[in-house]
């Protein structure tokens, strides 16, 4: 048994993506225009990682457009190895995608918020490769689609794990202190996170990360 991959989201620059990477993570996380929330950096920063990013790590380019012309020109700047949808696309678009952008993997978010995400999750499985699970708020006034650092129902997120048929990935929240009862609970194919290894300027805490990777190795003997 392998612990679960590890993807490390809000890069912002190549020296954060190098220490990502020297920490053992599976995948860099590179959180482009959104609502509001943390992580955002222009394009340009994230076509000059994508350049820039010289060891073998899936790169995912946090997009919130939803029509797939958009998103396949956001995709033609930052060339990631996955496109990461934070907010709702609509199916017709995601079979676009999939036409269009064969070589790319397609990660479709689910904002865990009730009976209704597990539903929207099993309804998409078949269009993508992976679901994320978070904890944004996108029916909120100010929307927010990641990086809260807040944690959800793991109940319903091993519900939605056990009925898509495909990996998944879960966020919200998580961080050193409680990786390994997420793990625990939800068994998912990776873990994801942002901001609860980073410090006040939001940036990445070396202890703080190496301390979260050290409790998802952890997971193995539990």
């Amino acid at each position: 048994m392998t612990p679960p991959k590890v993807k490390i989201c809000c890069i912002q620059d190549s020296a954060e993506a190098r220490m990502a990477i020297q920490a053992g993570a599976w995948a860099l996380g590179l959180v482009a225009e959104m609502p509001s929330g943390v992580g955002p950096i222009p394009d340009e920063q994230i076509a000059y990682i994508l350049e820039n990013v010289g060891d073998p790590v899936e790169t995912f380019l946090l997009t919130s457009r939803v029509e797939s012309g958009a998103i396949i020109e956001h995709h033609r700047i930052c060339p990631a190895s996955t496109l990461q949808l934070v907010d709702h696309v609509p199916f017709d678009d995601l079979q676009r995608l999939r036409t269009a952008l064969p070589g790319v993997k397609l990660v479709q978010v689910i904002h865990v918020l009730g009976e209704a995400s597990v539903e929207e999750a099993v309804r998409v499985a078949p269009l993508v490769d992976m679901i994320l699970l978070d904890s944004g708020k996108p029916n909120a006034e100010l929307r927010t689609l990641g990086g809260t650092g807040d944690t959800h129902d793991w109940d319903l997120s091993r519900r939605i794990r056990r009925e898509i048929g495909i990996p998944m990935l879960l966020a919200g929240g998580l961080e050193p202190d409680n990786v390994a009862e997420a793990i625990h609970t939800v068994q998912p194919f990776g873990v994801d996170l942002c901001s609860r290894i980073r410090d006040a300027d939001g940036r990445l805490v070396p202890d703080k990360l190496e301390a979260f990777m050290d409790a998802v190795g952890g997971t193995v003997a539990a």
